[in-house]
């Protein structure tokens, strides 16, 4: 590997962690000599800019039989190797992107040693390897098909495949949601999409084995326009939204023993959820929703993006209306935020101006003149229950923001991994930026100390339990 023209030398020296990413870069070269050194520039979702290092070439991948040169390019933030490449495809123009479980629309990759990244046990080689046994499974590319060229020995041009896409793709054409449970927060879930007149065909889903089951018959009955009720998890196909609202039935006494259950009942289905809808947004709403959620995510194998849970929207909203209206808060031009663990420890939080859909806003301390304002709102806040048509107006509100592309902020369970020096993999309600391709997390600051304490107690309380569950 040519690690010595200027172009590579000087980004190069502006690594934070330079001679562990050249060693790590050699040992590439040993396994994967295709891969090649660039320099260029890379663009990130806030369409900043930075001058980076980055890794062009091909990965050997075979499917029935032959062999295909998969073309990816790995770039390397600057502080590559402890923090993880981001992996795009390169089709070339006679090649489509195959979005799947492991590919998004505009080709990036995502897989599980990418998100469970952790330098040195992690390994550019080590996720090379994963990826060419991921994509032998499942091919992200095909051929373009034309009337004259139908060459069987172009680069996976795979006809099963094509067509098994193109029937999930006349789906996706079409705003539709499922929601998966029949209990009293299902129902409300449906009414309250339904309500917000943006969805195009709404499939809910009854649970045998769930506890939250049983008030179907009535939609049946009744016959809803847009509405499908089924108990077949196939016709969930092609859904943009996939909300979970069901919960197991169980006869276990301990905590640890309930959620195991639900454990269990997720693991029947999330895994399928994903593969018949791999583009879709799960909602989780089951309960206790930060582990359901991080279990979901889990067993989904989706990027976190694509994985988050109802959390503190509701207390958000409910916050902020407390404080606009029943208390005349001042103009600020600042909102304010519940995040955390949906429990006793989550807390009250303030966000800078013009949080809209800025990815770099950041949360604030309260102040000496905002904290008793926020104090007495949250106090009025904890009189006030979560019933399953309030939640159902939630979980409607963020399915509405994905939907409709809206880039709107919601206060939602997610990776918090990384936020404010969290360095646990743990999920917890955090502002983040949602529309049609998931969630944007937003930026993060120190917390007051006692907001601080209280994510820190959440953050142990969270990892602790997760340590005693069977994923």
């Amino acid at each position: 590997m040519d690690l010595n023209s200027e172009s590579v030398k000087r980004i190069l020296a502006k690594y934070k962690f330079r001679d562990v990413a050249i060693e790590e870069l050699q040992k590439v070269h040993r396994i994967h000599p295709d891969m090649k050194p660039l320099v260029g520039t890379y663009t990130f979702t806030d369409s900043s800019q930075k001058d980076l290092l980055k890794l062009v070439g091909n990965i050997p991948v075979r499917y029935q039989g032959r062999s295909y040169n998969l073309p990816i390019l790995l770039w390397l933030l600057d502080s590559f190797p402890f923090t993880p490449p981001i992996c795009l495809l390169r089709p070339t123009p006679n090649m489509v992107i195959r979005e799947g479980k492991h590919v998004d629309a505009r080709g990036r990759i995502y897989l599980p040693a990418l998100h469970n990244w952790d330098h040195p046990k992690s390994t550019v080689n080590g996720l090379l390897a994963e990826m060419i046994a991921k994509f032998e499974e499942d091919p992200p590319l095909s051929s373009k098909t034309t009337g004259d060229d139908k060459d069987p020995n172009e680069l996976l041009a795979f006809v099963s495949n094509l067509q098994i896409t193109e029937g999930v793709r006349s789906d996706r054409l079409i705003n539709k949601v499922t929601v998966i449970g029949g209990g009293d927060l299902g129902m409300a879930s449906v009414m309250s999409i339904l309500a917000k007149g943006t969805v195009d065909k709404l499939v809910l889903i009854d649970l045998a084995e769930s506890s939250t089951k049983g008030g179907t018959m009535d939609l049946e009955i009744f016959s809803l326009p847009k509405v499908e009720v089924s108990k077949d998890l196939a016709t969930t196909a092609g859904s943009k939204v996939v909300v979970v609202t069901a919960n197991a039935w169980t006869n276990e006494q301990s905590y640890v023993g309930v959620v195991q259950t639900n454990v269990d009942l997720y693991r029947g289905i999330i895994p399928r959820l994903a593969l018949l809808s791999p583009n879709a947004v799960l909602l989780i709403a089951s309960q206790p929703v930060d582990i359901m959620t991080h279990v979901a995510w889990r067993q989904s194998g989706l990027p976190p993006t694509r994985v988050i849970g109802a959390g503190c929207n509701l207390d958000s909203e409910r916050l902020n209306y407390i404080l606009n209206i029943a208390l005349v808060a001042q103009s600020t031009g600042k909102q304010g935020w519940v995040i955390g663990e949906l429990s006793d420890k989550k807390v009250a939080v303030w966000s800078s101006i013009g949080l809209g859909t800025d990815p770099h806003a950041e949360i604030i301390q309260n102040s000496n003149s905002t904290k008793p304002l926020t104090d007495r709102a949250f106090e009025m806040l904890k009189g006030k229950g979560q019933r399953s048509w309030s939640v159902g107006l939630s979980i409607a509100d963020i399915t509405h923001s994905i939907l409709m592309d809206q880039r709107k902020t919601h206060s939602v369970s997610t990776l918090a991994q990384g936020w404010g020096g969290i360095g646990a993999e743990v999920f917890l309600s955090l502002p983040c930026i949602l529309g049609a391709t998931g969630s944007t997390r937003l930026a993060s600051m120190a917390l007051g100390p006692e907001e601080e304490s209280k994510l820190r107690d959440s953050v142990a309380s969270l990892t602790s339990f997760l340590a005693q569950l069977r994923m």
